[in-house]
């Protein structure tokens, strides 16, 4: 049963400001940022509940709603911004069969006998293919889908599915497709990944988006991108009655259309189509997220036209998350670097979405108690987005006999230490800061490219380390060098070439900036900017160091959970002891400021969000931080401006409802003239 609405408007508005802030949020991480946070059937149930409250309040649907926009904006970091011929909208989804028969059974009441095609919805990022005299001169991004996009045809060259220059020359030809990633390709770019000791992609998409926006195409021909056409936009030298007629003289040009696609004429045969397209889903050797409904005819299209944010005449089928049941054999506990216990379930491998699954997390304590997770159940697992299993729930008619509640317990699994719920969490950490899993974690996750980044210290290497009892903690890494003999004798980190390489690569990262070193420090919730702030605000790890709560908390987007977490980390013996090796060895903590060409901004901090005239987003805050200012990356009550260029998103939307003043580029130089 869907959850009922808040029975008093206070209730409806405080629901729906929330859905829209979390809708936006997760739209910027998936368009934008390409690294999405929850999954999409995650995000459709948002949609889907925003849209059911937005159809009982029609009069509090705004403007910038979600549901009134599409999701990205363009980014300047890939190439230069191009118009849009042809907006580059996306479909309205829906969810059941119902839905699918309403549309149909829509269109045929309007139209005379309407066809429909059928066809995969592919799990991309949409890109446009403009022709000019039968040869390709730009590809560009959806961007915000509206206006602009990004210029990225250097990379489209080099994708071995994009047509450099078609058979028959029309003056203008613009056609719109998915550049996607196939499976067996995803797959070898995280094994170099790993090979590489870089961070690995979380699906094929992501992977597809960011290799995209490469800025070397190299990179991108290495990591064989596909793509395939599924609309003509725009086309001037001849006339096309139907998509279909367009996608014959596509297929005649030697372009690369959508893999299969079927006619129909009743709202039984689309149904049909829809349930065929789910059923080949696994054996695909690529991700798809749906199936396209659309209508043949262009004139009809034109007749139907579009939303400001949907195309009147497509619609977009997503379906429910492939299920299987599966035998609980084990559950494997496992330390993080924080010292957090986390269980996981292994089962009897099931097929899932085309690949084999095996073992699912089981989070905390708290979701095996929510599920009754025991040894031996038979559960639902699926994978959430296509891509992360997960187990659904327990058939507890088919529990044997004898089967026992799991508990985590209170002894660490891997050096038995005492284990400790944290209060008000779900958390069960390890309390032994040696401990081994720990250790290792955290080590990672100092030389790592977020943090220290010591160029060919990999996982292997880490783990012989501390086995040998090379490493103990953090500051030994800086005293590998006193063991070079010992190290190359045993062949820890490889032969002596690639002993020394590490050993350069430790000596040189004594010169980071010291926000490198608190983001390595492992500071529960400081990430990379909020150890950038915090540098910024105190200047060396001295001073961070002896500073009050109050002092960080004025820190921009510190928060007291952040604050407490600093004060702990600082006033723990064995991290001082730890930090004075550290500073012993040479490691840098101060930070260099930058010479200031004034102070007009000082006490100020602004935030930069959209794309401005002249600047990029980097180059406007060396700007503020030169004349005194500071640059947040999100808005918050602190915040005093909010820098804004065209397609500025939520973050426009946000720093109005707070009331924070909005500059241009050109009001923001005026303050400094």
């Amino acid at each position: 049963m869907p959850e009922a609405i808040p029975a008093d408007i206070k209730g409806v508005k405080a629901e729906l400001a929330d859905l829209r802030k979390k809708i936006r949020y997760h739209n910027n991480r998936y368009y934008n940022e390409d690294s999405p946070e929850i999954t999409d059937y995650e995000y459709d149930q948002l949609m889907l509940r925003l849209k059911t409250i937005e159809a009982a309040y029609p009069e509090l649907i705004t403007t910038n709603s979600p549901t009134q926009m599409v999701g990205g904006e363009a980014r300047r970091s890939a190439g230069v911004l191009v118009k849009h011929d042809v907006p580059m909208l996306s479909l309205q989804d829906v969810f059941s069969k119902e839905e699918i028969y309403s549309f149909v059974e829509n269109l045929r009441s309007e139209l005379e006998n309407p066809e429909f095609v059928v066809e995969e919805k592919i799990d991309g990022l949409s890109l446009a293919l403009r022709y000019e005299k039968g040869e390709l001169v730009r590809a560009v991004t959806r961007g915000d889908g509206l206006v602009q996009g990004e210029d990225v045809t250097a990379n489209a060259r080099v994708i071995k599915d994009v047509k450099q220059k078609l058979k028959e020359q029309l003056p203008y030809f613009e056609i719109r497709g998915e550049v996607y990633m196939e499976k067996a390709a995803f797959e070898a770019v995280n094994d170099r990944q790993e090979l590489l000791g870089l961070k690995t992609f979380a699906n094929p998409r992501n992977c597809a988006a960011g290799t995209l926006r490469q800025l070397d195409a190299r990179i991108t021909k290495e990591r064989k991108l596909s793509m395939f056409v599924f609309n003509l936009q725009k086309a001037e030298g001849r006339d096309f009655a139907t998509h279909t007629e367009a996608y014959d003289f596509m297929k005649q040009q030697g372009i690369k259309i959508i893999h299969s696609y079927k006619v129909c004429h009743t709202a039984g045969e689309v149904w049909s189509a829809i349930q065929a397209i789910g059923e080949s889903r696994g054996s695909l050797p690529y991700d798809i997220d749906g199936a396209v409904v659309k209508l043949n005819s262009l004139a009809d299209r034109e007749k139907l036209g579009a939303t400001s944010k949907v195309p009147r005449w497509a619609i977009a089928y997503k379906y429910p998350p492939e299920e299987k049941e599966t035998v609980v054999r084990s559950i494997e506990l496992s330390v993080g670097r924080t010292g957090r216990i986390t269980p996981t379930a292994v089962f009897d491998p099931v097929q899932l979405c085309g690949t084999k699954v095996e073992r699912a997390t089981l989070h905390n304590q708290d979701f095996i108690d929510s599920l009754d997770v025991r040894i031996g159940d038979t559960v639902k697992v699926y994978k959430s987005g296509e891509i992360i299993p997960k187990v659904k729930e327990v058939v507890k008619e088919k529990r044997p006999a004898g089967a026992e509640p799991f508990l985590i317990g209170h002894e660490c699994p891997v050096c038995g230490a005492e284990a400790v719920r944290e209060a008000d969490t779900a958390d069960i950490k390890c309390q032994n800061p040696s401990c081994p899993a720990q250790l290792e974690n955290h080590i990672l996750n100092f030389v790592g490219r977020n943090a220290m980044d010591i160029k060919g210290f990999g996982e292997a290497a880490v783990k012989g380390l501390i086995e040998q009892g090379y490493l103990r903690n953090i500051a030994d890494i800086y005293h590998l060098f006193e063991h070079r003999e010992e190290l190359i004798a045993k062949g820890l980190i490889g032969k002596e070439k690639n002993t020394d390489k590490l050993l350069a690569a430790i000596e040189e990262s004594k010169k980071n900036d010291p926000q490198r070193l608190v983001t390595g420090l492992g500071i529960s919730g400081i990430g990379r900017a909020a150890a950038k702030e915090l540098m910024a605000a105190f200047g060396s790890l001295a001073k961070l160091s002896e500073a009050r709560e109050e002092e960080l908390l004025a820190v921009p987007d510190m928060g007291e959970i952040s604050a407490k977490a600093i004060l702990a980390f600082f006033g723990d013996e064995k991290n001082r002891a730890v930090l004075k090796e550290l500073e012993a060895a040479g490691v840098n903590f101060v930070q260099e400021q930058p010479a200031l060409a004034g102070n007009e901004l000082a006490g100020k901090t602004f935030v930069i969000t959209g794309t401005l005239p002249t600047l990029g987003r980097k180059e406007c805050a060396e700007l503020i931080e030169a004349h005194g200012g500071k640059v947040a990356g999100s808005v918050s009550k602190k915040t005093s401006y909010l820098v804004a260029g065209e397609a500025a998103g939520s973050k426009l939307t946000k720093a109005q409802e707070l009331g924070i003043a909005i500059l241009t580029e050109e009001e923001l130089r005026n303050m400094l003239a």
